[in-house]
């Protein structure tokens, strides 16, 4: 298999993977996607195992139902997937930019990281570097 063809089926699993749970719902649908060593990262260097992960986005998706993602980029090259996307809670909610990085063997999601900036926020996380006003 070439890297093409092996970015071309990773980007495809990612796919199939979030229109399941974005489509039903069902976190449940989303867990045959995932090794059973699979590991999700967050900025803040806290890690979780594949159940403490499902469990987490199950917990969440309640007070997100009818959350809409935009999914603006989809980019794989050789083992990993980028999805770039934008979401809102309904009728004019909060908005967040998402970057998901998801890393795959063996035809399975085994690693995700996860950035998630509120979009509001966006103009003072350009200029991080410089003290905050006292």
């Amino acid at each position: 298999m070439t890297t093409d063809n092996k970015s071309t089926d990773n980007k495809s699993i990612v796919e199939r993977a979030l229109a399941e749970l974005l489509g039903t719902g069902d976190v449940d649908a989303l867990a045959p996607f995932l090794s059973d060593a699979f590991i999700h990262h967050r900025p803040d260097a806290t890690v979780s195992t594949k159940a403490e992960w499902l469990a987490a986005v199950r917990t969440a998706l309640a007070p997100l139902a009818g959350m809409h993602v935009e999914v603006r980029h989809v980019l794989a090259e050789g083992d990993h997937v980028v999805m770039h996307s934008r979401r809102r809670l309904p009728e004019g909610g909060p908005e967040i930019t998402v970057v998901d990085i998801w890393r795959l063997e063996k035809g399975l999601i085994a690693e995700a990281w996860e950035i998630i900036e509120p979009t509001a926020q966006t103009a003072a996380n350009l200029v991080w570097w410089e003290p905050a006003e006292r």
